[in-house]
């Protein structure tokens, strides 16, 4: 199960994972709905292109503008998070929305937690692979934490200050 757009359904896309000492250009990916690996796609770019149901992901220290060609080839892009504490993901997701213009699916994967949620989806991240060790339900929750933001992002262009309508100075 996953989070996607604020409602609870069934992962309908596998993730393929590299086992350590497995060579990105020498993995087979599965038939079906697949998640690759950045550099799967980067090494076996000519194989994979004529496949629809592809997906990538990215590392936290992998650079959106090296997808910018193919952009709109993916109905789905994820961004892996090693770790909770590393921002960097954020980074790409609102890369990745504003500067590269993706409209599909994008996924936050890896080790995210509730109280990321909210700011996850503020910089454009409309899925949520919530780690199987955490209760998805609450992690739902995460999303409507806050009523208001302040600042600018994605989901809203202008900060608070300029959306809120002030009586004339006396």
């Amino acid at each position: 199960m996953l989070i996607k757009n604020n409602v609870l359904v069934t992962d309908e896309w596998t993730v393929l994972r590299l086992k350590e000492g497995e060579a990105a250009d020498r993995v087979v990916v599965p038939a079906g709905k697949v998640i690759v690996p950045f550099p799967v796609w980067n090494c076996q770019h000519e194989a994979l292109q004529g496949r629809r149901e592809l997906g990538v992901w990215l590392a936290s220290f992998e650079r959106a503008e090296d997808l910018q060609d193919d952009i709109n080839r993916f109905p789905v892009i994820a961004v892996d998070f090693h770790k909770f504490s590393d921002g960097r993901g954020y980074t790409l997701a609102y890369r990745l929305r504003t500067q590269l213009g993706f409209r599909g699916e994008l996924r936050a994967m890896g080790d995210i937690l509730r109280d990321q949620l909210f700011y996850l989806k503020r910089v454009g991240f409309d899925t949520f692979a919530v780690r199987a060790d955490k209760d998805i339900q609450d992690a739902l929750q995460g999303l409507s934490d806050f009523s208001l933001s302040y600042q600018a992002s994605t989901d809203n262009a202008l900060p608070l200050y300029r959306r809120v309508e002030r009586g004339a100075a006396r």
